[in-house]
C-alpha cells in the first residue's frame, strides 16, 4: 500500500513521544511506501490535489524511533494524494480548514483517518459538549459560549465552589485552569483574556469540576469504536493538567467496567461520523475530552503494556478498509461486465 501522513513539521516532532513516529514505522516493516506532508504543503493544479511529500527510502534498521528519526532519507516529489491508499492526518489542532477543502476532492479516491466529514464536526470540544446525556452520567455539565454575562452567570449559579475554565479549540492541556467561586473577583479579567484574546473574539468552556481530577485522567485510545490500550496520566506537583506535554507522569491502567460501559456508548457514534481512530479523556467516569486530531499516547501505552502493540491494529485496521474497498470494486467492476456482456 502506499500511506500519507499529513502532520507537523518532521524537524519538530519528539521521536521518544510522538505516536505518528511509531505508525510510520509499524508502516514501513509491512513493506508499504510511506510519503509525509504538512497541510500548507497540500494545492491543486490542473484539478488534482497535489502534495510536496517526502518518501521516506528504505530504512536500514526499524527497532528504535530515535535512530530511525535520526538517520531517516527522503526523496522529495510532487505527488497527487489520490495515488496514497491510506491518509493519516497527524497535525496538532486546530485544524486547518483549507487542508479538508483540498481533502474533499480525493475522499472518495482514499481511506482517510480521520473522516475528514468527521473531523469538521469534532475538532474542537464542542462536539463532546454535544453528546445526548441528560442526566450527566458520563459528560460532565459543560457550557460553551463567548458571551461574558452569560458565562459570569452559569459560575454564579453553579453549585459548585470550583469549575474548569478552558480554551474552545486549546489542545495538549493549554490554558486549562481552575476557577474558583471565593476568587471571584479574577473572573472578569480572567474571561476577558480568554474570549478577546489578541484579536477576534473566542468561544470559552466552563465545565464542572469533576472530584478527582487533582489525581489525574485516564486515556482511552479507541479503534474502530473499540478500547485498545490505556494509561493513566497524573498530573505534575501543583498543576491541575494530567497531560503529556504539560509534565504530567504515566502509569498502567486497566479499563474498569464502567469505563468500557462508556467506551461501549461513544463508540457507534464516534464509527458513524467516521472517527476511527479517538483519544477519550477519562476522569472519575466521566469523558472530559474527545481527541480526534492526532490522538497520541501510543509509545507510553506500549511501554507500560509490553504485550500491546498499538501502531500494528491501527496499521492491521487500516488494510483491512483498503483491502475491502478493493474487493468490493473488483466485484462491482466484474458485476457490470458481466451485464454490459449479455447482449
Amino acid at each position: 500500500m502506499n500511506i500519507a501522513f499529513i502532520m507537523d513539521p518532521w524537524e519538530n516532532l519528539k521521536p521518544e513521544i510522538d505516536s505518528s513516529l511509531l505508525l510510520i514505522m509499524e508502516a514501513l516493516k509491512r513493506g508499504h511506501t510511506v510519503g509525509i506532508t504538512c497541510p500548507n504543503n497540500l494545492g491543486i493544479r490542473n484539478s488534482i490535489t497535489l502534495g510536496n511529500f517526502k518518501i521516506i527510502q528504505k530504512p536500514k534498521q526499524l527497532t528504535k524511533a530515535l535512530s530511525f528519526y535520526k538517520n531517516v532519507v527522503f526523496k522529495e516529489k510532487l505527488l497527487p494524494v489520490s495515488g496514497f491508499d491510506v491518509v493519516f492526518l497527524r497535525a496538532d489542532p486546530p485544524i486547518d480548514n483549507i487542508m479538508l477543502n483540498f481533502l474533499d476532492t480525493v475522499k472518495d479516491d482514499t481511506f482517510i483517518i480521520n473522516d475528514i466529514d468527521g473531523l469538521r464536526k469534532a475538532n474542537n470540544k464542542l462536539y463532546h459538549a454535544s453528546f445526548y446525556d441528560p442526566e450527566n452520567k458520563y459528560i460532565p455539565i459543560t457550557h460553551v459560549s463567548k458571551n461574558k454575562d452569560y458565562l459570569k452567570r452559569i459560575i454564579k449559579e453553579s453549585k459548585n465552589d470550583k469549575m474548569i475554565l478552558k480554551p474552545l479549540n486549546g489542545f495538549g492541556g493549554r490554558g486549562v485552569i481552575v476557577i474558583e467561586k471565593e476568587a471571584s473577583q479574577n473572573i472578569n479579567s480572567l474571561l476577558d483574556f480568554y474570549i478577546h484574546g489578541k484579536e477576534e473574539s473566542n468561544y470559552v468552556i466552563i465545565q464542572e469540576y469533576i472530584e478527582g481530577a487533582e489525581k489525574g485522567d485516564v486515556r482511552v485510545m479507541l479503534l474502530n469504536g473499540e478500547p485498545i490500550g490505556a494509561m493513566r496520566r497524573v498530573p505534575a506537583k501543583d498543576d491541575i493538567r494530567s497531560n503529556i506535554s504539560a509534565g504530567g507522569s504515566i502509569v498502567k491502567h486497566k479499563l474498569s467496567s464502567a469505563e468500557k460501559e462508556i467506551c461501549k456508548k461513544l463508540g457507534p457514534r464516534l464509527v458513524q461520523d467516521g472517527l476511527f481512530l479517538v483519544g477519550l479523556d477519562i476522569i472519575n467516569n466521566k469523558v472530559i475530552e474527545i481527541n480526534v486530531t492526532s490522538p497520541g499516547g501510543i509509545p507510553m501505552i506500549n511501554k507500560l503494556s509490553r504485550s500491546i502493540k498499538i501502531q500494528s491494529k491501527i496499521i492491521d485496521f487500516a488494510e483491512k478498509v483498503v483491502n475491502d474497498n478493493h474487493s468490493a470494486l473488483h466485484r462491482k467492476l466484474e458485476h457490470r461486465s458481466f451485464v454490459s456482456n449479455i447482449s
